[in-house]
């Protein structure tokens, strides 16, 4: 049987929650899982499970196989022995070390010759030459993200962990490193868990997801897989995007690319670089349908296509229309009479530039 990180376990935290856990990972190729959902959600304890720093009293957590957690033989692996690399939210990087200090500290079991090597191979890895004496106070926000995952990943672990990697980062810097993160973790081929709230570093980061509600796992997949098709009414709200589909940039003017998806073009913003390889994600609420030959919106993006359903929820109806992509849209029920919308009605789909997202992506 092919090697897998299983976790089937439960950890109760009294007068709060309860969070349950039952998910698989094949390790082989390492892949990278997003454990995704609101604040509260009960990501950072599954993680922190994961690490040996929490304890869950049910169940068990196996790494290929090695048990790390099984409740009824009472076996309890530590964080040490489970060959872990974890990174915590804020970092936690020593105030009083140097760069080369803090990546250096988990190698003390290390000739010191080793452990200067290891450290001269991660300041080149993380790109952070010239800074290996300074200290933690006088680095940017990317820096000391590029530090502490240089010190995760120090002793060759066989299981990184990260907890909100980019969070503490402002959105320009955010965005750039987001992908640059996902490159390293291609490149270190080491199986990941990654704890983030944010959909665009969901798709961009993740092999698998986990979407997260209350301290159960609602929904697994690959992310287009859950964005597009939620399995349930509590997952679609929580991934806020209902259509999600891969695209290739053909061409860029001004910050403008032309996108395309399944033989045709769409105007977004997002990705800069003619060739890229992107997911296209468009909210439903930004979609506009118009009856065909209208032409009354000055939106870039005009897709003419056919209703395929209709699903009225309260005074709102989500329509599906097939443009070439399932592309849904939300409508009052009022404007579904106007618009005297059935199934097989012919409908446009206009779109502005604007709320085309575009994700990069790998592959």
């Amino acid at each position: 049987m092919a090697a897998a990180l299983t976790v089937d376990c439960r950890k109760t935290f009294p007068g709060r929650f309860t969070a349950v856990a039952q998910l698989g990972l094949p390790l082989d190729p390492p892949r990278v899982l997003i454990l995704y959902g609101p604040s509260g959600s009960g990501k950072t304890t599954l993680l922190r499970c994961l690490a040996g720093l929490e304890w869950p009293e049910e169940g068990r957590i196996q790494f290929g196989s090695t048990t790390w957690v099984d409740a009824v033989s009472n076996i309890r692996l530590s964080p040490q022995a489970r060959r872990i690399g974890y990174m915590p939210q804020d970092y936690a990087l020593f105030s009083t070390h140097t760069v080369a200090g803090n990546i250096e500290y988990g190698l003390s079991d290390l000739p010191t010759a080793a452990r200067r090597e290891r450290v001269r191979e991660l300041i080149a890895l993380l790109q952070l030459q010239g800074l290996e004496q300074a200290k933690p106070a006088q680095l940017s926000g990317g820096q000391q993200q590029r530090v502490a995952l240089a010190r995760a990943i120090a002793r060759r672990p066989q299981l990184l962990l990260l907890d909100e990697p980019l969070s503490a980062l402002d959105a320009p810097t955010r965005a750039k490193l987001c992908g640059e993160l996902r490159t390293l973790l291609k490149q270190l081929a080491i199986p990941a868990v990654v704890v983030t709230h944010d959909w665009a570093e969901a798709l961009t980061l993740g092999d698998v997801i986990a979407v997260m509600l209350n301290g159960a796992i609602l929904q697994t997949g690959s992310p287009q897989e859950v964005f597009s098709r939620p399995a349930n009414a509590e997952v679609a709200q929580i991934v806020g995007i209902e259509t999600v589909v891969q695209g290739q940039v053909v061409a860029n003017d001004n910050g403008l690319a032309t996108v395309s998806v399944n033989g045709m073009t769409l105007k977004g913003l997002g990705a800069d670089v003619k060739g890229s390889a992107v997911y296209v994600c468009i909210r439903a609420e930004d979609v506009l349908l118009e009856q065909a030959g209208s032409g009354v919106t000055s939106a870039r993006n005009h897709l003419s296509g056919l209703v395929t359903e209709l699903l009225p929820q309260g005074v709102l109806v989500t329509v599906t229309v097939d443009c070439g992509l399932p592309l849904r849209a939300v409508i009052t029920r009022g404007a579904r009479e106007e618009l005297g919308l059935e199934t097989g009605s012919v409908v446009v789909a206009a779109i502005k530039a604007g709320a085309v997202h575009l994700v990069p992506r790998s592959g």
